[in-house]
């Protein structure tokens, strides 16, 4: 039986081993561990101008697309100067990532968005981001480290039929979030107490989510596993 095949952007990062120091394509390994548990094939996908301008020629080969974590999404993307908080943007994984989600949703293919995936995902919509939240303490206290919250789920969405739960524990690192909503989504979760947007969908699509926290870092999170389900509903044969 054939895996569904999910592709994953990676990050564009600076990274070191041994006597190098170079720029890299990365993805933490939880990501693929988890869709591996899934019962998907996880491939990392690399910034890709040609593919960014015509993505169907990567798609044609993807059963579902995820946006992953990462630094932060260059505010020229939606119209916005940085704010002094706001670093580590790569144009080119901007590019990329928004020729590629413009098209899969077109394709109305399975998308998650994760942390800045969500992010990317609302400004892939038109949305924009708040760049600096100041109540970052609660999302982000300590540099490498996940804070563990709850989230409040929108009864009826998808966000809880996939969570399985209408208020779920959490893992989250992040210090933007969702400011003004694209054109076509809605927010189906808060973070509690403070009530941050940490989860977006699309109605008008199959499986169009983004989730602010990290599922992958959960092993108890039912996220991935349905994410796998929406990729496997629609396999060809092959």
């Amino acid at each position: 039986m054939s895996r569904p095949v999910v592709g994953v952007c990676g990050a564009v990062e600076t990274a070191s081993w041994g006597s190098w120091t170079v720029d890299t394509t990365l993805l933490p390994r939880s990501y693929a561990h988890a869709l591996q548990r899934a019962g998907t094939l996880a491939l990392i996908l690399p910034p890709d101008d040609l593919a960014a301008e015509h993505p169907d020629e990567l798609l044609d080969k993807l059963d579902a697309l995820i946006l992953a974590g990462g630094s932060d999404v260059d505010p020229a993307s939606y119209g916005e100067k940085p704010h002094p908080e706001t670093d580590g943007a790569r144009e080119e994984r901007d590019r990329f990532e928004l020729g590629l989600a413009h098209r899969a949703l077109e394709r109305d293919m399975p998308v998650l968005g994760i942390c800045r995936g969500m992010e990317m995902l609302n400004v892939a919509c038109g949305g924009t981001l708040e760049q600096h939240i100041e109540r970052v303490d609660l999302h982000r206290h300590t540099p490498g480290e996940y804070c563990d919250h709850a989230v409040r789920l929108e009864p009826g969405s998808l966000a809880v039929r996939v969570a399985g739960a209408e208020r779920v524990e959490v893992r989250s690192h992040h210090h933007q979030a969702v400011a003004e909503l694209g054109e076509g989504l809605v927010a189906t979760g808060w973070s509690e107490p403070d009530g941050l947007i940490e989860a977006i969908e699309l109605p008008a699509r199959g499986f169009a989510l983004g989730v602010l926290w990290h599922p992958e870092e959960d092993t108890e999170s039912n996220v991935l596993a349905a994410f796998a389900e929406a990729a496997r509903a629609g396999v060809p044969a092959r």
